[in-house]
């Protein structure tokens, strides 16, 4: 996300108005929601992250203790139950 000087790209007339509520404040505004993307759709992080959690569940079916499964994949125990006790 990267800052952009709003006098730079408003109207004068939407300026004003805005300044009307927001005086000299940080503001965000989100995308429209038939722009957004999920998290890590870029990057490929959620994508990774899907295939560490597959490998996980795979080895608890395969009999690999929970804590076994925290220490491997340096996360706690209660991460890894959510994990593999969720769908």
């Amino acid at each position: 996300m990267k800052q952009v000087k709003a006098t730079t790209i408003l109207p004068k007339h939407l300026l004003m108005e805005i300044q009307k509520y927001v005086d000299g404040e940080l503001l965000y505004i989100p995308r429209r929601s038939d722009k957004h993307r999920e998290w890590g759709s870029c990057s490929g992080g959620r994508q990774l992250i899907d295939e560490r959690n597959r490998e996980i569940r795979q080895s608890f079916r395969k009999g690999k203790p929970i804590d076994q499964l925290a220490e491997s994949y340096c996360l706690s125990p209660e991460t890894i139950k959510k994990i593999v006790y969720t769908k």
